[in-house]
């Protein structure tokens, strides 16, 4: 049986827009600090993005040049109306219908080319061609104004001599604010204009001749000099336009994430406030019945041990829905290490294939394991974190049927892939379905099924490792998660030894737990394991405890044990530098928290302490003292 097909599309082009969209692959590209360019050189990033920038900038400019063509176009129609009038005693009428048709006629061309411009879309490349297109419409219509010029300068004829020297100052004048936006245009306007006119006065023999050629050598140099500080203008307004604009998007996506954040935190007020009461509840009512029949007498055997078998797997469902929780913070806060190598994916899949027999069996599925040789480059761990939590999903959701876990080469990639028969998601629901505390199939909120955060956690590690994401479902048809990850090359199996102590062995604890009742039952818990317990209600304590024991002989300290909040606004990390302080010497530390806020997991985490979660299951206990104290391996998903 092979993995169907029917659900694949075009992975490439599937994973290419994924790692376009993830800011996992962003912040990758960033470190490389180099983009390919189009030649094939390499570029940096930095300069990329100013690159972008001055795009922006430019077709800003480009696009305010067409804008002003349209009052250009005015200007051109009604002066040449008054020209031809004053003009036409003087110059014979055909020339001046020439000339009036040559400007209507390229005036009309320009106002159809800039229409076109604002219909089409622009890229870098089209922007210039563009600009240097209405730079040669500018350098047109500067000549046939200039050839008005040539024709008009008649020092015999005052009116059509200042006439003509009305205009063209004018014109000249004018060129700035309307085409300063690409100075190209403006000088080549400007030189097609006085060029003619400043030929004319060179060959005229006239006592105006030479003031007029400088008049126009000096309107000239000032409209150049205007020209180029209202383009650094308008290139800083633009700037500032853009970048306004970029802050108003930005303030859109806060304000966008702040109003999903708010809604994520509705959600789990309103699936936590029951969610994690239930647990509590049902663990209430088995102590209230412990305590009745201790009431009555000695406890059955037998019963005690149901109800201990019960109370046990009612926590345990407790600390997997708090878990979770923690999971997602432990990515929010980014305390999660990836470390990557070289996967056999034969193990991982044999590993999966054994873990979820009993469970297939149990509903009665079919689950299969396609094997492979391959090797991937991940994070073991996290990979098949993200594996089991896709095989439960999958799991979970079917009724009849099978679930199958296999891969297929895609290029120098690998796709995972785990197919099932269940329901299905429609398409307009299968973004959903990677969001916290979001379950399609659940709508009784069955607490067997969780709390809707495995897919939001696949998703999350996903992007942290760079491994692109797909999901192809159909009503009815069942779906197909896949996840895409890198080959490597084989390896040879390293051989791992276990230095793992016993686990009888003794150590020498020091407690700080501020709840009397915890306290205790800590103590009570690791005196009956074998360890030596210096306890105490706050760091103070703890060191009258430790100096009552040296008192009575040797009290060696090799760990301690400190819940996060304690009384007096103190914290585990100053209750472990006192007690550093005390014994003169740093020993192995554990804080116990049940706090879920990334910034506090952040904090703990750069403390160097060993962090476990609340409630804490005595082997999680028992496992991570010997790994911090004997060097054995510890079961807790903070050790890493």
């Amino acid at each position: 049986m092979a993995v169907s097909e029917r659900f694949i599309g075009a992975p490439s082009r599937a994973a290419a827009a994924y790692m376009d969209r993830s800011p996992t692959y962003a912040k990758q590209v960033a470190g490389r600090s180099t983009v390919p360019g189009k030649t094939g050189r390499r570029i940096t990033w930095d300069n990329w993005r100013d690159s972008m920038q001055e795009d922006k900038i430019r077709q800003a400019l480009v696009e305010l040049l067409y804008r002003n063509s349209y009052g250009v176009v005015i200007s051109n129609i009604v002066i040449s109306m008054a020209a031809v009038y004053v003009l036409r005693t003087a110059v014979s009428a055909n020339w001046l219908t020439g000339w009036l048709a040559a400007l209507y006629l390229l005036t009309a061309i320009r106002v159809l080319a800039s229409r076109r411009f604002f219909s089409r879309s622009r890229d870098r490349g089209s922007i210039l061609r563009w600009a240097w297109l209405a730079t040669a419409f500018s350098c047109m219509s500067g000549l046939l104004w200039g050839v008005l010029g040539w024709v008009g300068f008649m020092p015999e004829a005052p009116i059509v001599l200042s006439f003509t020297v009305i205009v063209l100052t004018g014109l000249v004048c004018g060129t700035v604010p309307s085409l300063s936006a690409f100075p190209p245009a403006l000088v080549g306007s400007i030189l097609a204009t006085v060029v003619p006119v400043a030929l004319r006065c060179l060959t005229t023999q006239s006592d105006i001749s030479g003031a007029f050629l400088f008049l126009l050598a000096s309107l000239v140099a000032i409209n150049f000099y205007y020209c180029r500080i209202t383009y650094r203008m308008l290139r800083e307004t633009v700037s500032l336009r853009l970048e306004n604009e970029t802050l108003v998007e930005h303030l859109q996506e806060e304000r966008d994430r702040a109003q999903t954040a708010d809604r994520a935190k509705t959600r789990f007020l309103a699936a936590a406030s029951h969610d994690l009461r239930q647990p509590i509840h049902a663990l209430s009512l088995l102590v209230s019945t412990l305590a009745i029949l201790g009431q009555r007498g000695d406890v059955p055997s037998g019963e005690a041990r149901d109800l201990a078998s019960r109370a046990k797997s009612v926590v345990s469902n407790f600390s997997g829905l708090l878990n979770a929780l923690l999971d997602i913070s432990r990515l929010d806060a980014g305390i999660v290490t990836v470390t990557s190598e070289a996967v056999p994916l034969r193990d991982l899949f044999g590993d999966l294939r054994n873990e979820f027999a009993a469970e297939a069996k149990q509903r009665g599925l079919t689950w299969r394991v396609v094997d492979s040789s391959l090797y991937v480059d991940s994070d073991p761990m996290m990979l098949k974190r993200i594996l089991n939590n896709l095989v439960s999903n999958a799991l979970r959701y079917t009724k009849q049927g099978g679930v199958l876990l296999g891969c297929r080469r895609r290029g120098a990639c690998v796709e995972i892939q785990v197919l099932d028969s269940g329901p299905g998601i429609p398409a307009d629901q299968q973004g959903m379905v990677f969001e916290e505390f979001v379950q399609l199939q659940n709508p009784a909120r069955d607490r067997t099924q969780g709390l809707g955060l495995g897919l939001a956690i696949v998703r999350r590690t996903a992007e942290l490792l760079g491994h692109p994401l797909k999901l192809a479902s159909t009503s009815g048809r069942g779906s197909l998660f896949s996840i895409t990850v890198a080959k490597a090359g084989a390896v040879q199996a390293r051989l791992e030894v276990d230095t793992t102590s016993p686990a009888s062995s003794a150590a020498g604890i020091m407690v700080v737990e501020d709840e009397g009742d915890v306290l205790d039952a800590m103590v009570r818990l690791l005196s009956l394991e074998g360890h030596r317990v210096y306890p105490g209600r706050s760091a103070a304590e703890a060191q009258e405890a430790h100096t009552a024991a040296l008192a009575a002989g040797d009290a060696p300290v090799d760990l301690i044990i400190a819940d996060y909040r304690l009384e007096n606004d103190t914290t585990g990390t100053d209750a472990i530098r006192a007690l550093h302080a005390h014994i003169g010497r740093l020993v192995p530390t554990i804080i116990i928290t049940g706090d879920t806020s990334p910034a506090r997991l952040k904090e703990i985490s750069a403390s160097g302490s060993r962090i476990l979660h609340k409630p804490i299951a005595d082997e999680e206990l028992r496992e991570t003292i010997a790994a911090v104290c004997f060097g054995g391996k510890a079961i807790s998903g903070d050790t890493r």
